[in-house]
């Protein structure tokens, strides 16, 4: 037995207490049971409550955008139109940019020519440090034969060859200036062309995510601009929209707007599929709007066979709270409810009544648990219960809904 909060009315009043006066004679003491008040009832009952609110959303698309460009060019193929599904990185169309190649031939050109002088200053520092080998071995000889033989070696042959050997280091040295150099304009000539690749590389468009093409904004031919935020007359290629996943974003009531937690399961009616999809609640803005005192709550709904379309009307049910196989009575069985001593009018076996204080729990617009002070299965009179003593000998009625609702189960079985 399933009640909810928003969805569920009274089939029918309550019985009034009625009073029959006793027509015969009777001997002092006897009372006849037909003049004993006649009293509506309802038992304690086992019931599962829960606190639901319906909400009604449009589905939007868990992301959509317009694919830019990002260079400017002419649409050379097209490779999509409306209704197709893309994977996430497929190509979408590509672009002709005739001057964005001729920069490459350029620039493959200048990094070739960079890597031959890088080549060329590696020879020539070889070939310099091979003089200076010489020169070096030449002096350091003509130094140890002066060394052991003085005066055997003229200085000036002596001074010539040192000579030569400082000018050889020195040749080194340029030498290999110039191959550094030549090395940081290769890593120049390397660095523009990866520039210029990565630039061409957006002449081809691609899918940023998996999803369908809502709409298709070029044709082969088209003029396209780059989308950069200064130029606002930029066209898109196409839009993508990914339907795999919908949202709706719902309005809660302020007054519910506590009960709502990330990871709620919702069930989601879409009358115009007639089918009800599972959905659960994934963000919520924690604000209140003060213009409507509700706080957007968003729900994501699986859609992996593209069933459902943005665009659709849905009904959320919101879980709130739900208290399962809880002791319940109508409402009207409690007396002095919201004060701080509710009680209950019990009919006992001997239908007598016995006024019982009760805990209350969770309540329904027609239903409210019952936390302590009865059993399940307890009479209880429904309705007033101003002219009921405690004591008093009663003739018990079943409630018109109690038997309605009787009624109704017997026939589901």
């Amino acid at each position: 037995m399933n009640l909810h909060r928003r969805h569920f009315s009274v089939s029918a009043g309550l019985v009034c207490c009625l009073f029959l006066a006793s027509c015969g004679k009777a001997s002092k003491g006897d009372v006849s049971q037909n003049s004993l008040p006649i009293v509506p009832v309802a038992k304690t009952t086992r019931a599962n409550l829960s606190d639901d609110v319906a909400l009604t959303a449009e589905f939007v698309p868990y992301q959509e955008v317009d694919v830019m460009a990002k260079v400017a060019g002419y649409v050379r193929t097209i490779r999509v139109d409306i209704g197709d599904r893309v994977r996430e990185g497929e190509l979408l169309a590509t672009l002709q940019v005739p001057e964005m190649e001729n920069q490459l031939t350029r620039s493959a050109a200048a990094l070739a020519a960079a890597r031959d002088d890088v080549t060329t200053s590696q020879d020539r520092l070889k070939e310099a440090q091979a003089a200076y080998e010489i020169a070096h071995l030449s002096f350091s000889r003509l130094k140890e034969v002066s060394d052991k033989e003085p005066g055997l070696v003229p200085q000036q042959d002596l001074d010539v060859a040192r000579t030569r050997e400082l000018g050889a280091d020195a040749q080194v040295s340029a030498a290999r200036s110039a191959l550094e150099a030549t090395q940081q304009r290769s890593t120049e000539a390397e660095a523009e062309q990866s520039q210029l690749k990565t630039m061409f590389a957006y002449t081809n468009i691609t899918a940023p995510f998996d999803g369908v093409i809502t709409k298709r904004y070029a044709s082969v031919g088209s003029m396209i601009q780059a989308g950069i935020s200064s130029q606002s007359q930029a066209m898109p290629v196409v839009r993508v929209s990914q339907q795999n996943l919908l949202r709706l974003i719902l309005p809660v009531p302020v007054s519910d707007a506590s009960k709502i937690h990330i990871g709620q399961s919702v069930d989601v009616n879409v009358q115009s599929a007639e089918r009800t999809f599972p959905g659960k609640v994934t963000r919520f803005a924690e604000d209140i709007q003060t213009a409507t005192r509700t706080m957007n709550t968003e729900v994501d709904v699986p859609n992996p066979k593209l069933t459902l379309v943005p665009g659709m009307y849905a009904e959320v049910r919101l879980h709130l709270q739900e208290h399962p196989n809880a002791l319940t009575v109508p409402l009207d069985a409690i007396e002095g409810l919201g004060s701080s001593s509710p009680q209950a009018y019990v009919v006992d076996t001997n239908n007598r009544v016995r006024i019982t204080m009760v805990k209350t729990g969770f309540e329904t617009p027609t239903r409210i648990e019952i936390l302590s002070g009865l059993q399940n299965g307890d009479l209880l009179i429904v309705g007033r219960h101003a002219a009921l003593q405690g004591g008093e000998k009663v003739d018990p009625k079943l409630a018109g809904y109690e038997q309605d609702s009787r009624t109704a189960a017997a026939g589901k079985n």
